[in-house]
């Protein structure tokens, strides 16, 4: 780990798995058949599933794997970026709002530095490692209090928006636009890059 990870990781440790799960239950509990929170949720445990999945595969089959989950990192922080925090923005929550999105910056990073490695290196295990770790925090923080928030002081017009837009951009993302789009559309947007590692290194971020 570097000096900032480790500084990071001294200031932010990871919750238990005792209070994650808490924190899931209660969400659960406040969440609406198929809505945007209930989505969420369920976009969660499938990225705890590909972590799973990458995590005991063979080295030859990391590089699909880390694809998969890197498709589900990718399309679920974009439907969120997209929706749902400008949403808890707007119900009073810019604060945290704020916070989501420089942590799915740093997610982001780390997943195309990840992308870069030799799957069977002790480096990627170590970088996949911390990612999961940084996933993990992020998620209960959204679980624990800022979810829940935008669920009891959003209007119920405004959770209504929220639920159909964010199926729309986490499917847009996913399948390139839905079922309806058309093919050729489908097609272009799926061949796009998905992260930094894919389109070369990163733009240069000014001083």
């Amino acid at each position: 780990m570097t000096v900032i990870d480790n500084i990071i990781a001294a200031i932010t440790p990871l919750p238990s798995p005792e209070a994650r799960a808490d924190a899931r239950a209660a969400a659960r509990r406040i969440a609406r058949p198929d809505d945007w929170f209930s989505k969420i949720l369920d976009q969660h445990e499938r990225i705890e599933a590909a972590f799973a999945t990458l995590k005991g595969a063979e080295p030859g089959d990391r590089p699909a794997a880390l694809k998969e989950l890197g498709a589900l990192l990718n399309g679920h922080a974009m439907a969120e970026e997209a929706v749902i925090y400008p949403t808890l923005a707007a119900a009073g929550g810019l604060i945290s709002a704020d916070a989501a999105y420089i942590e799915q910056i740093g997610l982001k990073l780390r997943l195309a530095a990840i992308e870069r490695l030799d799957p069977a290196s002790d480096p990627f295990r170590e970088k996949l490692a911390q990612l999961e770790g940084a996933v993990t925090h992020h998620a209960f923080e959204e679980e624990n209090q800022r979810l829940p928030d935008l669920a009891r002081k959003a209007s119920m017009a405004d959770q209504e928006v929220a639920t159909r837009r964010f199926a729309e951009e986490f499917d847009r993302y996913m399948r390139g636009g839905g079922k309806d789009a058309p093919v050729e559309a489908r097609a272009t947007l799926d061949a796009e890059p998905r992260t930094f590692a894919a389109q070369g290194d990163p733009p240069p971020v000014s001083p």
